[in-house]
């Protein structure tokens, strides 16, 4: 019987065999059949753009791909790159990923060489600006001098010398920019937009004729932050260019917000110009209140006329968020240096036009203010 049993196994066995035969026969035919078919086809899978920057990414830096980091600049630039639209991104940027955008800068002045990360030994924390000419370099000496390393110094030269000013060391690390006969607001429009300066807490435009004598610009930044303002300035001495009740120094506190002006000056104790007001002479901005007052600086309306009423508009509630820093107080010198970059009309002086120019603004000014508010409430009711 056993011989029987090992006999009958012998043809089930030799079924077996020849089944794994043919499969690895036909196995081998079918993948010749398709090593050969391959390039003829193409296949195309969608991926999230995300996974696709990511390993576009990835192959740039030689991370899936063996020896990508030695390739030259120019292998880098003819890279493909994945397709891109964020809609958040700021305008004009929508195409780039977000990891890449830089949407503000500042003045900080770098190095030409070593690594950028070592370029600032301090950031400072504030900008000051003045609007220059040469005559008063010794007085705009004295004034800078009245601010810490924390501020960021910056010159708008309305003469066209600049060089000069190197004769102060201060000035060597000062940003200058100079085009002729311009007013601080054609400046502060063009040059301080609220992205550049984004980097600075607080922003001083100042004019060039304040005496700084009892002014300490680090105590003035102390003040600011402690009663709470986004726009501000220092007291006025009470006996030189004083135009205003609101804007005069009071030697009994460190800050006020309100006054009381000529019958009949003010409707609402807490509207203009017995509070939520400051002049345009010496603003201190902050970062937040300077975004919006930018935006309402009119472009061809240079000499700001006005727009200390407007101030309001920037801050709520602005007869809190406005006001004047008593214990740090400042000197008009009433120097008429704007007026002589005029030019002199139908027998008018040079200055006589200037002012003339600043009345019409304010006008021009209050009209488009005026316009806008009607323009605006009209499109509300319609809703």
């Amino acid at each position: 019987m056993g011989t029987m049993h090992r006999s009958g196994l012998a043809p089930r066995r030799t079924n077996e065999n020849a089944k794994v035969i043919i499969t690895t026969i036909l196995g081998i035919m079918f993948g010749t059949f398709i090593g050969i078919s391959l390039p003829s086809l193409s296949f195309k899978i969608n991926l999230p753009s995300a996974l696709i920057s990511s390993l576009d990414v990835a192959l740039s830096d030689g991370k899936l791909l063996s020896g990508r980091d030695n390739k030259s600049p120019e292998h880098f630039g003819s890279r493909k790159f994945p397709q891109i639209y964020v809609p958040t991104n700021p305008r004009g940027a929508e195409l780039l990923p977000p990891g890449i955008v830089v949407a503000t800068t500042d003045f900080y002045l770098r190095r030409l060489w070593g690594e950028p990360n070592e370029d600032l030994k301090k950031k400072p924390k504030y900008l000051v600006t003045f609007t220059v000419g040469f005559e008063q370099r010794n007085h705009i000496n004295t004034v800078v001098n009245k601010f810490s390393e924390d501020f960021q110094i910056l010159l708008f030269h309305y003469d066209g010398r600049t060089t000069e000013w190197d004769q102060f060391e201060w000035s060597k690390s000062a940003i200058h920019i100079s085009t002729r006969k311009q007013t601080k607001w054609w400046y502060a429009k063009r040059f301080l937009h609220p992205d550049v300066v984004s980097a600075y807490e607080y922003i001083f435009i100042w004019d060039e004729d304040l005496g700084v004598e009892h002014f300490n610009a680090d105590k003035y930044i102390q003040l600011v932050k402690k009663h709470g303002l986004e726009i501000s300035q220092p007291g006025l001495e009470p006996n030189n260019g004083l135009t205003w009740e609101m804007t005069k120094r009071r030697g009994d506190r460190e800050v006020h917000k309100d006054t009381k002006e000529k019958a009949g000056w003010c409707s609402d104790p807490h509207l203009p110009p017995c509070a939520a007001f400051v002049e345009i002479m010496a603003p201190v901005f902050s970062r937040e209140a300077w975004r919006c007052v930018w935006h309402m600086i009119q472009n061809d309306l240079v000499h700001g006329w006005g727009l200390d009423f407007a101030l309001r508009r920037c801050v709520e509630p602005a007869h809190e968020k406005i006001g004047v820093v008593d214990s740090q107080w400042v000197i008009h010198k009433v120097i008429p240096s704007l007026g002589s970059q005029g030019k002199s009309e139908n027998g008018k002086a040079p200055w006589q036009g200037v002012r003339e120019r600043c009345k019409k603004e304010w006008t021009m000014f209050q009209n488009r203010l005026a316009e806008a508010d009607k323009e605006y409430l009209g499109r509300m009711v319609k809703r």
